[in-house]
């Protein structure tokens, strides 16, 4: 066995690769003491918008600057899509990012590649051995690929003569034994040399994977320290080499990695919550990549049961086992209707000269409920409920829904409303009409989300933020209240980014709608007027 641990490559997708240095050099003095046969530093990349840490380059410079034990083997990662998007051409972008090996800390070079890229790798890994490097090529996605398409592939980098060891790569985390089996009896029909697993843990099955495939003749294994690594994370390489005590094997020293474990890594996870849980599980059932699992997580914004709905929602798209941004921010606009912004003059006017009471479902509502209900029963607002909420539905009026993450977690739900619901039409699908909300009264109030602006107007709205809250307050503005007041708006800590939204939320309808009289009757944070819902009216 081989073991690989690439902690500061893997698990730089928490921390932007920059580690501290007093974690970095208690990491190398660890694995070197534990006698790991190769050590992954980092990626090799050309120079990216935004601050990346020194590991996300792993430059020569740099390298230069630490001091390396001596023992294992060290590596970086180079992404194929790096070398074949750079504009260059392929020997000239290889040679700008990797000095001759001899020259160079690094004897060790992956190469991680699509199944798509793997045949234009070849002048990649031909020129790194040309070089002096160990060469490795990184199989990615390699779940769920047909058998005859693997086997062909490791067929054709076969005849490159060039390559040292070939991985396959458990991107998305659902791979089980069986899978890994059906893999490695594919690549055994193309490639007689060195193979080598990368797991993922998004469906707890990291450290049973990789066991069943050294027993079945993988001899490179990848780990990290607690498995810090994209998404759900890696296989643990404590629990890795734990594994292989109890085995027999001698060739490990398990305690120095322990230790490092316990005292330098487990209070990282604390911090950037890295590991298996019920969601990561459910985006590897459904093929979806794990950084939008991870980034979904990392967003305040979405509770679990909006990340579930989101999540039915990506595994409905093509392409969701590809990781990219702007894909991402789409998936989470949640507007793929494609259709003109529009709406009706429903609501023109139907408040007039009456109150609006919007309830939001913040700890107030249901603290307060009850004297809330006596508050609609005295005073007979118009009321408006944020989406689905635990309220008596005989005291609503409407429910105002937008199509984002929450609609989508409770989607079922509006399938048994009885009172009308307010949305943007322009915003769902022929289908989810059909299927989710037939059987309800619509009052089409348009919705269109644009950078920094907020317009009413009477039969739609654009505003800054993907939120029912602000949706809400131009849809009740057209009604022509008296006064809007707002209940279980409560707010959060004072740096939360969802506090700080809600702040310029208020403060932008206040310029835009100054005549309008908001105010809070349940505790709030938020800037705005303040009242009792005690108070005599």
């Amino acid at each position: 066995m081989k073991v690989l641990d690439c902690t500061l490559r893997d698990g730089g997708y928490y921390n932007n690769w920059d580690f501290d240095e007093s974690v970095v050099l208690a990491y190398l003095q660890a694995v070197a003491n534990a006698n790991i046969d190769y050590v992954e530093l980092g990626l090799r990349n050309f120079p990216k918008q935004g601050f990346l840490g020194a590991f996300a380059y792993t430059t020569e410079a740099f390298l230069a600057s630490i001091d390396l034990p001596d023992g294992p083997t060290y590596g970086v990662m180079v992404d194929a899509k790096t070398i074949l998007t750079s504009g260059l051409d392929i020997i000239e972008a290889v040679d700008k990012l990797f000095v001759e090996q001899n020259t160079s800390k690094v004897q060790l070079v992956r190469v991680a590649a699509h199944f798509a890229e793997v045949e234009k790798s070849e002048a990649i890994v031909k020129r790194l051995k040309a070089k002096g490097y160990i060469v490795g090529l990184n199989l990615m996605q390699a779940g769920g690929k047909p058998s005859e398409t693997i086997a062909n592939l490791a067929k054709v980098v076969s005849t490159w003569g060039a390559l040292d060891v070939l991985y396959f790569a458990d991107s998305l985390g659902n791979m089980d034994s069986a899978e890994v089996d059906r893999i490695i009896t594919a690549l055994r029909l193309g490639w007689t040399g060195e193979l080598g697993i990368h797991t993922h843990n998004n469906m707890g099955q990291g450290l049973s994977n990789s066991k069943y495939a050294w027993e079945h003749g993988v001899n490179w294994i990848d780990s990290t320290i607690t498995g810090m690594g994209r998404g759900a994370g890696n296989t643990q390489t404590e629990s890795l080499l734990a594994t292989l005590d109890s085995l027999g094997s001698s060739s490990y020293t398990s305690k120095p990695i322990f230790d490092l474990a316990i005292r330098h890594f487990e209070p990282m996870q604390k911090v950037y919550g890295w590991g298996s849980n019920l969601l990561y599980f459910l985006g590897a059932q459904n093929d979806i990549h794990p950084t939008y699992i991870q980034n979904l997580l990392g967003d305040s914004h979405f509770g679990t049961d909006e990340v579930i709905g989101a999540i039915d929602y990506l595994s409905r798209l093509e392409n969701s086992a590809s990781y990219s941004n702007e894909q991402f921010h789409n998936a989470l606009s949640f507007g793929n209707a494609n259709k003109p912004l529009e709406g009706s003059k429903d609501l023109v006017g139907i408040a007039s000269e009456r109150e609006v009471l919007i309830l939001a479902n913040g700890p107030s509502l249901n603290r307060y409920k009850k004297d809330v209900v006596s508050y609609i029963q005295s005073n007979r607002p118009i009321v408006l409920a944020l989406n689905v909420i635990d309220f008596p539905e005989e005291f609503i009026d409407f429910y105002c829904a937008s199509r984002n993450s929450k609609f989508l977690s409770e989607s079922e739900q509006y399938q048994s409303l009885s009172r009308p619901i307010i949305l943007p039409l322009n915003r769902f699908t022929d289908e989810e009409i059909d299927t989710t909300l037939s059987s309800s009264t619509i009052l089409n109030y348009g919705l269109e989300v644009s950078d920094e602006k907020l317009q009413v107007d009477e039969e739609y709205c654009v505003t800054p933020h993907d939120l029912t809250a602000v949706y809400s307050f131009c849809a009740a503005s057209v009604m022509n209240p008296s006064r809007i007041s707002l209940v279980g708006f409560d707010g959060y800590t004072p740096h939360d980014p969802r506090q700080l939204e809600m702040i310029e939320i208020f403060n932008l309808v206040k310029d835009k709608l100054p005549e309008l009289e908001f105010r809070a009757i349940t505790p709030s944070t938020y800037p705005i007027s303040k009242y009792s819902l005690y108070a005599p009216y």
